[in-house]
């Protein structure tokens, strides 16, 4: 099983959201911890980034790394989808 870890920009992200949106955040990201290429959810690779991960939920994305020597998958940018991509 994986570790899930969530940076500051996300955790903030997620602590502006209702409480029902934040269940399923942490929902989703307990499932992928067992299987991070479970094709249950909507989860496409970035483009030029290898190992890193987009995941929508709802009306927004979560950027993610799946560190596999670590067993670790890292949540590091979350947004709408026309700014998640912007730098």
């Amino acid at each position: 099983m994986y570790e899930i870890k969530f940076s500051r920009d996300v955790f903030n992200f997620l602590k502006k959201r209702n409480k029902n949106y934040q269940k399923k955040v942490v929902n989703s990201f307990d499932i992928l911890a067992k299987n991070p290429f479970n094709d249950f959810f909507d989860i496409k690779p970035l483009i030029n980034k290898k190992g890193h991960f987009r995941l929508r939920i709802g009306n927004y994305r979560f950027l993610y790394e799946i560190r596999g020597k670590e067993l670790l998958i890292y949540c590091y940018k979350a947004g709408p989808r026309g700014d998640i991509y912007k730098k």
